[in-house]
């Protein structure tokens, strides 16, 4: 049997292959899969994490034999020099980005070191893909209004609280109910980049939207409680830790999603928060109608926030602290509104 495993949408991984029940429960387990029935095809996320458990569960089902040979010798021969020539050609001939040649690498060292038991040695000068140097795209206010007016609901919500807190996507689709402090003004946003926990702000305007948001949430919660579910994920393993964690009110997510999964070994219920590429398709057509010609995606609600603080007179550290950053040169990107370069410029042309 053959699996075909291709990038898709942005953020997801393509996965297909001749009908196999054994194969459909394989790639069930791997959280944050869905099928497409336009794309005919299951779509996981494109994550480290993901991959490596989709790789995993396939290899699991027992339906996939290692080749004993690749032609020119045994598995094995495909040696270190062989390795550092193909991702040196990657950069080099394929003109890759410096995120696809890593990607490229964590990929060949898992299937050496996990799946084919094979140690890989010291890999020598990778010619390595050089990583561009990219001001971020950054919408005015008056394009983050026009934006978040062709929004609705709990996305409307969603995309407003990026933009007023900074949080990356995720982290805002993960926030959990105990994550907010109305009487502190903050967010705790737990296990972001880096598996780093930080505080934010909480906008005095969202207080009330948010304030609803729960309590329509509750009602959910509550409904799906009274029909012998209402069960999240939880973190790490904190389900052996609590037990009765997942169905208590503080556990439930912020954004949920509109129906529950089901697990397909155990038959049980729950609900796992918003689907990402929902809120991305949703800001992406709002974008679409709102007339705007810049690359928006859910990040640029993040980018506009930090600029915009910039601008406002903020310093640099405390934007660095909102953002989660570790070091300042990754936040002092964001200075570049302060020089205003061509902008303060006035061209010759214009005193004709």
């Amino acid at each position: 049997m053959v699996v075909s495993i291709a990038r898709h949408l942005e953020g997801y991984l393509a996965v297909r292959f001749p009908f196999d029940q054994r194969v459909v429960d394989a790639i069930r387990i791997v959280p944050g899969r869905r099928w497409s029935a336009g794309d005919k095809a299951w779509l996981v996320p494109d994550r480290k994490e993901a991959g490596e458990r989709l790789l995993q569960s396939l290899y699991d089902t027992g339906l996939f034999n290692l080749p004993d040979s690749r032609g020119s010798g045994s598995a094995d021969s495909f040696d270190e020099k062989e390795i550092n020539a193909f991702l040196s050609r990657l950069a080099v001939d394929g003109k890759v980005s410096s995120s696809t040649q890593n990607q490229a690498l964590a990929a060949l060292l898992f299937l050496y070191r996990q799946v084919l038991g094979v140690p890989v040695g010291e890999l020598g000068q990778v010619i390595r893909a050089k990583k561009p140097i990219r001001l971020p795209v950054v919408m005015s206010r008056d394009e983050v209004r026009a934006v978040l007016a062709k929004l609705e609901s709990d996305k409307y919500l969603a995309a407003k609280l990026m933009y007023g807190t900074g949080l990356r996507l995720m982290e805002c689709l993960m926030l959990r109910v105990q994550d907010i402090d109305f009487e502190r003004s903050e967010i705790l946003v737990r296990n972001g980049k880096g598996a780093k926990d930080r505080v934010t702000m909480l906008p005095e305007t969202l207080k009330e939207p948010l304030k609803e948001q729960l309590a329509r949430v509750k009602g959910i919660h509550e409904k799906d409680l009274a029909e012998g579910w209402g069960a999240v994920p939880m973190p790490d393993a904190l389900d052996r830790k609590y037990p009765n964690g997942a169905t208590e009110w503080p556990w439930q997510y912020v954004f949920p999603q509109e129906r529950r999964w089901t697990n397909a070994q155990t038959g049980r219920q729950g609900r796992h928060h918003m689907d990402e590429s929902l809120m991305q398709r949703a800001v992406h057509t709002a974008v679409l109608k709102a007339g705007i010609s810049k690359h928006v995606s859910c990040h640029t609600f993040r980018h506009s926030f930090a600029t915009h603080l910039i601008e406002s007179g903020y310093d640099i550290r405390t934007v660095q602290e909102l953002l989660g950053h570790s070091d300042v040169k990754t936040t002092m990107i964001y200075t570049h509104v302060l020089n205003r370069g061509p902008s303060g410029v006035r061209s010759p042309v214009d005193g004709l």
